[in-house]
């Protein structure tokens, strides 16, 4: 679990905290898939993203986080099929519908998987996002 004051923290100027990394995930997904699919207004500030918020506590980035998920799951349902290969300019790129989800994902990947790092840095403990399942076991069907 990471302490309110490790949000923020970082081993290097050059490697942004957790805290911006959920920040930045938010508003690049926001941007991409809100604004872009669902024609919400796009009022990204993409530097601040970047700039430490310590005043911003966890409960409020897992807010931000669960409120993003809600407004992302609406927005797809919602999504008109012919979106998928409707072209949007988004951050100076020509892409389809299809190309901006999978932007997304693999953003938010991207960047979960430097919160990782950053977590285990912190913590010296892994993250066991599996628990007790054995991923070492070869599932088959049939």
């Amino acid at each position: 679990m990471i302490d309110e004051r490790d949000l923020w923290r970082s081993p290097a100027s050059t490697i942004p905290p957790i805290g911006n990394l959920i920040l930045h995930s938010c508003g690049n997904a926001r941007q991409w898939i809100l604004s872009g699919i669902g024609d919400k207004i796009d009022n990204r500030d993409r530097d601040q993203e970047f700039v430490l918020q310590t005043n911003i506590k966890k409960s409020e980035l897992i807010f931000l986080l669960q409120n993003l998920r809600v407004n992302l799951r609406q927005t797809i349902e919602d999504m008109d099929p012919k979106s998928i290969d409707k072209m949007h300019l988004i951050q100076g790129f020509e892409v389809s519908g299809f190309s901006m989800l999978i932007h997304v994902i693999e953003h938010f990947s991207y960047h979960t998987g430097q919160i990782t790092t950053l977590t285990k840095w912190l913590t010296n403990k892994n993250t066991d996002y599996y628990g007790d399942i054995d991923l070492n076991k070869l599932n088959k069907l049939n």
